[in-house]
């Protein structure tokens, strides 16, 4: 996705916080088409599992994120989404839209914010349209606060919301620089999942941005630490997989040749046999047929050996 999180006018300006919306919402069985906000959004997941799926355009693909509890994502305005619900459950969320503008306030800027403290600095300057997150609390019990001020108040922040929402956006840019400055541990964590979720899901057919969706990150980002991590793809490392299950499937039991592919996710038996020829230089056929050789000739010549010790 191209575009940046927030307006780089904002650090030349003195601008302050406009809420336009506020709610809280329980979501079951739901999709929603593609639209955009003329605002930025925070959309933050209180209970349950929801998707949250982003547009593609001309430089970037689209992708889902799956948020669970505790996750939410911000979304800079006018960026093409929609939000999915599916048959795990209800989800509820709290969503939040606003921006910025010139008015007289008693806390600072988000101008003044950025000069006090780098991490509000870094967060402005975020190169994506749109920032995950997942909250160990913190975030969530201030965005709480906010809006049930907004709702004691109404829109017009007073000075209370006015603080709330200054904490709030320090809270943002501390969990961000938190989460990247985890470094290799945060993508260590990444990168097990996604072999986690092969390993569970190797039998179906899943794609790139089905592992991407499950760890909850851009797929193309997943690609390149995966493969910075491991040194194979995604893509590579799931055949890998699937070959090695097949082999093992022909070696240890007598499922037929034929229904191999349908344990292994390769759902085109053709398919299937380029594959495991690319893999072992042999078909599958030819591979069972030299196991059972060997098997042979090992039985055979144990027996003889028996027979020789007695």
């Amino acid at each position: 996705m191209g575009g940046t999180l927030f307006k780089k006018e904002w650090m030349i300006g003195d601008l302050h916080p406009h809420v336009f919306a506020y709610y809280f919402k329980q979501w079951s069985d739901y999709a929603m088409t593609f639209h955009t906000h003329d605002s930025i959004e925070i959309m933050y997941v209180i209970s349950g599992v929801c998707v949250i799926g982003f547009e593609g355009t001309a430089e970037a693909e689209g992708c889902d994120m799956t948020l669970k509890k505790g996750d939410f994502v911000i979304l800079n305005a006018n960026t093409p989404h929609r939000l999915t619900v599916d048959e795990r459950g209800p989800c509820r969320m709290l969503n939040v839209e606003f921006d910025f503008r010139e008015r007289q306030a008693a806390f600072p800027s988000m101008r003044q914010l950025a000069v006090e403290d780098e991490f509000v600095a870094e967060l402005i300057t975020e190169p994506s349209s749109y920032l995950f997150l997942r909250d160990p609390s913190e975030v969530y019990q201030v965005l709480k606060g906010l809006v049930l001020e907004l709702d004691r108040k109404g829109k017009n922040l007073n000075m209370k919301a006015e603080l709330l929402f200054a904490q709030l956006i320090l809270a943002i840019a501390r969990l961000r620089s938190e989460t990247g400055s985890e470094g290799a541990s945060s993508i260590d964590r990444y990168v097990k999942q996604a072999i986690e979720y092969m390993h569970h899901n190797y039998d179906r057919d899943i794609q790139v941005k089905d592992i991407a969706a499950a760890v909850s990150l851009h797929p193309g980002y997943l690609h390149r630490v995966f493969r910075a991590q491991l040194g194979k793809t995604l893509t590579g490392y799931l055949t890998e997989l699937r070959m090695e299950k097949a082999m093992m499937l022909l070696r240890e039991t007598d499922i037929a040749i034929a229904d191999i592919c349908d344990y292994v996710g390769v759902g085109s038996r053709q398919y299937f046999h380029a594959m495991f020829k690319k893999y072992t230089d042999s078909t599958p056929i030819a591979y069972r047929n030299s196991l059972n050789t060997q098997i042979w000739d090992y039985r055979g010549q144990k027996n003889a050996n028996e027979s020789d010790d007695f």
